[in-house]
């Protein structure tokens, strides 16, 4: 079986069984393989359903919503009145997916949401009367753990009863369906353990991944194990995920890191290079996961250039490939989402291509995004609090080589810093050197009528289009903010929020960008 490099997490449910009124027909079943063909996505990773339940013809588990009376949310009624039609009257929804996958040239590895918290019974429509009947075997059961603890009410991993049940529908999978592999997503409530007991835990996960991987290759030689998790080493270990221990003992095939998986945010800035180096010399293979959620009060999904960025910087660590996920907000997908899709395997095709670095900041449904065990965000910074920020980006672009072959167009940098006035003095360096006032805009967002998404105040935007002699090098780079003056008469704190950094390329020497304002109407139409 050829090793997938490019490869797509379908959930399942947002742009396939939630879309379509009952009865769904097989043909828009088929839709979620069907509208990937003929893109450079090899593997579609289904989400076996919400982890707890599933949405296929299980021997083992529970079928979504198969426990539910009266339903306090239509959609995920009509997720269970889908899937039960196709089981009682069509074809087992995992079959009809893996033959459709098969007959397209495609391969398939089901994914199985191996940790979820619990909600009471009348509102959590989705779980498991296996869940709802074991609360002693959750993480929070034994007591002594902070009510705030995200994990509370997640299986703990040390029971038998949890590590069985969770098995047994992998192995139910893996015996009775045409797949090329199977997908544990553990960075989905990345927690295993009681916090008390991460040490110990790490030898029982072991343990579990082991019996997994072993099951995989019992039930085909040529399938493989893919294990999405944070994607820090560290950040893996803090939870109980011996990441290291699985690369040496060969125990995982694809080891797929991610950042920002619950608010789904795209992270042109991921860091990878400690999974990669810890595959390095091993058969183990590392895919960094992009994502095309935005978020911003300008942007909703993100545009191909930011896309391109993303793509270009986990490339430019030595990743084996890539992992889509989370990008089904592109649903009804469009020109603009095949044509993202297009240039992801090649990273020098991107590299001549406009990029947008956009560091992930607070959101409109996110003020606080959640984080991966070991990750941190850099923005929003307070700079009243400490007088400065220092944030560290990286780019993959070799702006000194193609500057040399008159291939930029424009180095912008901007940056947003809120609650300031015109009162407030700021200094801003690149790399140590000034960005010098005589090329700065800045833009007095203080108070806003409307926004394309929503609104944020008190912000003033200074942007910069920088000169060769200020552009920022290849690889990383460390931006300096101080706050040289405050305004004594205002009391909100002021903080950097935004910082992004925009290269435009040309497609050749001289040539025009289409939107050049030193010709007239007369001669745009003459060229």
């Amino acid at each position: 079986m050829a090793q997938p490099t490019m490869m797509f997490y379908h959930d399942g449910r947002h742009p396939l069984i939630y879309m379509y009124e009952p009865p769904i027909q097989r043909e828009e079943y088929e839709a979620g393989v069907d509208e990937l063909v003929g893109t450079p996505i090899q593997a579609i990773m289904f989400c076996l359903g919400d982890g707890r339940t599933v949405l296929h013809d299980t021997t083992v588990g529970e079928l979504w919503g198969d426990n539910v009376e009266k339903w306090p949310h239509l959609i995920f009624r009509r997720a269970n009145q889908n899937a039960r039609h196709l089981i009682d009257e069509v074809e087992d929804p995992l079959t009809i997916m893996s033959q459709r996958a098969h007959e397209k040239g495609m391969l398939i590895y089901p994914t199985l949401l191996v940790q979820q918290g619990r909600g009471p019974r009348d509102e959590d429509v989705r779980c498991s009367n296996f869940r709802f009947e074991n609360q002693h075997l959750e993480i929070g059961g034994m007591g002594g753990i902070d009510p705030s603890f995200p994990g509370l009410t997640c299986l703990d991993f040390k029971h038998e009863e949890v590590r069985e049940e969770r098995f047994a529908l992998i192995e139910d999978t893996l015996l009775r369906y045409d797949i090329d592999g199977f997908e544990l997503q553990l960075n989905y409530f990345p927690y295993y353990f009681h916090p008390d007991e991460i040490a110990s835990g790490c030898e029982i996960m072991t343990a579990w991944v082991r019996r997994v991987h072993g099951a995989v290759k019992a039930s085909g030689a040529d399938r493989e194990l893919v294990i999405r998790v944070p994607a820090n080493v560290d950040g893996c270990m803090s939870v109980g995920l011996d990441v290291k221990t699985w690369i040496k003992e060969a125990i995982v095939d694809v080891l797929v890191g991610q950042t920002f998986s619950g608010p789904e945010l795209v992270d042109t800035m991921a860091n990878f290079r400690s999974l990669v180096q810890a595959a390095h010399g091993y058969p183990c293979r590392v895919h960094g996961t992009i994502q095309s959620h935005v978020d911003s009060d300008r942007l909703q999904e993100a545009p191909i250039e930011i896309v391109r960025a993303a793509a270009c910087n986990y490339w430019e660590q030595g990743i084996d490939g890539l992992y889509l996920g989370h990008w089904f907000g592109n649903w009804p997908y469009e020109s603009t989402f095949y044509e993202k899709l297009r240039e992801l395997p090649h990273p020098d095709i991107m590299a001549t291509q406009d990029k947008y670095y956009y560091l992930p900041t607070e959101t409109g449904r996110y003020g606080q995004p959640s984080l991966e065990p070991g990750l941190s965000m850099q923005v929003p910074a307070d700079l009243s609090a400490k007088g400065r920020a220092d944030i560290l980006f990286s780019i993959s672009d070799d702006l000194s080589r193609w500057g040399g072959a008159h291939r930029i167009h424009e180095v912008i940098i901007r940056m947003r810093v809120m609650n300031v006035t015109e009162k407030v003095r700021l200094s801003f360096r690149l790399n140590g050197q000034e960005l010098p006032d005589s090329s700065a805009r800045i833009i007095n967002e203080m108070y806003r009528m409307k926004a394309p998404r929503y609104r944020t105040g008190s912000g003033y935007w200074f942007i910069w289009r920088l000169d060769q002699n200020h552009w920022p090098v290849q690889g990383a780079n460390n931006l300096q903010i101080v706050l040289l003056e405050d305004d004594p008469d205002t009391l909100p704190a002021i903080y950097l929020r935004d910082v992004e950094v925009e290269i435009k390329y040309l497609k050749g020497r001289h040539f025009n960008r289409g939107q050049d304002t030193d010709l007239g109407p007369y001669e745009q139409m003459m060229i």
